[in-house]
């Protein structure tokens, strides 16, 4: 026996989906059709922007306010451009630059891309204040690690998304800075009283609350005072308690990944996690990036069976169809400032450099990138100065861990070493061979990734960009006279 049409309906109403390739399959616009509230775009639907165009015009032949999102945040999170690198900095960047003007700038020019593929809701800005330098998955997508800092960008980005009429999607709430654990894998714990939350992690939410954001993403993190054993995601302490009602909150919960280690584990499953989203007071259930005909259809089975079981009321899952309905409502009628990009992001990038020491004589140097591993936000997306050296230049890849440095002195042939990365100071090998390296030869370094104050002792500059996007790299390898 099927499901009850009217129920699958609204349970579909709450629901995130995605799907592979580049073309949307039937499946993904039949469910559309039959209620499903959206899709997320993940760098695996993109080839270009005529390209995502017809996908997004596809999916809205199945219903006209289908919910079509993604996770372009600029910097080192991008899905349009995972194939380049992201023309615009990330948040790290924009904080270091320190000019709200200019991120509102960015983030207006970001939504004005997505507006022209048919995107309407960017899950982004990320508003996390990274406390924890070596946290392995806020990182460089933070603007700063000062509460009212971020704030200030949090609020400024989420103006200049809705400006170009792509609803925002500040994440991760209540705060994923702290945390020195990735949720992909794993069920961090921020072990702090909340007052503390509200001093240091919660500004930035207060911000864009105010700033009239239409959606907030919940963090699969734990936070014992708030949330006991399980991830926020699924507390209603956190999610109606404090976001709702302390912080006045009135658009869309969005849940981050269901599929996630720190949601999945903690559930039982995916289908099992969005019921008890649903009953913790979240409205629209990303489901994640792997994802089929077949999980849509149990996960709202699972949902339904939930509404007859008395695991759900009825209110709350209307409620949250409800709430995702108005969110679409909005993005079909959202006055539109289109924003010109130009050379805005890579003005920007220039604006955030820093370079101590002195970066002369490096245009013939041998530029040795260091293997770093990417995390599941950031995907496999270029990065490094690979694209933009000139003639002079030569670039080889090495895992630092496994690099004599006698080998790499006699490959550069009298010429400087230029060693770029990300996250240098806690990279295996990465400090140890800097340090034998610069001892005997000229050596300078570019840091791609959080900054630290870990410093090598002895090279002839040290450059800081504040993330690896396209035009990070670009402004780097300007500074460094690479290019010409």
């Amino acid at each position: 026996m099927g499901l009850d049409p009217g129920l699958r309906r609204l349970a579909l109403g709450t629901l995130l989906a995605a799907y592979p390739g580049s073309v949307p399959p039937e499946w993904a616009v039949d469910l559309v059709a039959d209620g499903l509230a959206g899709h997320t775009l993940f760098g695996g639907n993109v080839i270009g922007p005529t390209q995502v165009s017809a996908s997004t015009a596809m999916l809205r032949g199945g219903r006209s306010d289908v919910l079509i999102a993604i996770d372009e945040e600029g910097g080192d999170v991008t899905r349009l451009a995972h194939a380049t690198g992201s023309p615009y900095p990330g948040n790290a960047a924009l904080g270091a630059v320190g000019d709200v003007t200019l991120t509102r700038q960015v983030y207006q020019a970001i939504g004005t891309e997505l507006a022209g593929v048919g995107i309407t809701l960017d899950l982004a800005p990320t508003v996390d204040v990274n406390t924890a330098d070596d946290n392995p998955i806020i990182g460089t997508r933070s603007f700063g690690a000062d509460p009212e800092q971020v704030a200030a960008h949090a609020a400024a980005a989420t103006a200049g998304l809705q400006a170009a009429g792509v609803a925002a999607c500040a994440k991760h709430f209540p705060g994923h800075g702290a945390t020195v654990a990735d949720s992909h894998h794993e069920l961090p714990t921020v072990d702090v009283a909340p007052e503390l939350l509200r001093r240091r992690d919660l500004p930035p939410f207060a911000a864009v609350v105010a700033a009239g954001t239409k959606a907030a993403m919940t963090a699969h993190i734990r936070v014992p005072a708030l949330t006991g054993t399980l991830p926020a995601t699924f507390s209603r302490t956190v999610l109606v308690d404090l976001l709702r009602h302390e912080y006045g909150f009135d658009g869309v919960v969005v849940t981050d990944a269901l599929e996630m280690k720190g949601a999945a584990l903690a559930a039982g499953g995916i289908a099992p996690g969005a019921v008890r989203a649903l009953a913790a007071g979240a409205d629209l259930l990303c489901i994640g990036a792997k994802v089929d005909a077949d999980l849509v259809e149990r996960v709202a089975t699972e949902i339904v069976a939930a509404l007859g079981d008395g695991r759900l009321d009825r209110s709350r899952v209307e409620q949250a169809a409800g709430r995702v309905a108005d969110l679409a409502a909005w993005t079909r009628t959202a006055d539109r400032t289109t924003a010109a990009s130009g050379d805005l992001g890579y003005a920007a990038a220039r604006r955030a450099l820093r370079v101590e020491g002195a970066p002369t004589g490096l245009d013939r140097s041998l530029v040795v990138q260091l293997h770093g591993n990417s995390t599941i936000a950031e995907g496999r997306v270029p990065w490094g100065l690979g694209p933009h050296l000139g003639g002079g230049a030569e670039q080889i890849r090495v895992v630092a861990a496994e690099t004599d440095p006698a080998d790499l002195r006699r490959r550069a042939a009298g010429r400087p070493i230029l060693l770029v990365a990300r996250h240098l100071h806690r990279l295996p090998g990465g400090p140890e061979l800097v340090d034998a390296l610069s001892a005997t030869h000229p050596v300078a370094v570019v840091e791609m990734g959080w900054p630290a104050t870990w410093r090598p002792e002895h090279v002839r500059a040290f450059v800081t960009t504040y993330g690896a996007s396209h035009a990070n790299g670009r402004a780097a390898a300007e500074a460094l006279g690479l290019i010409h």
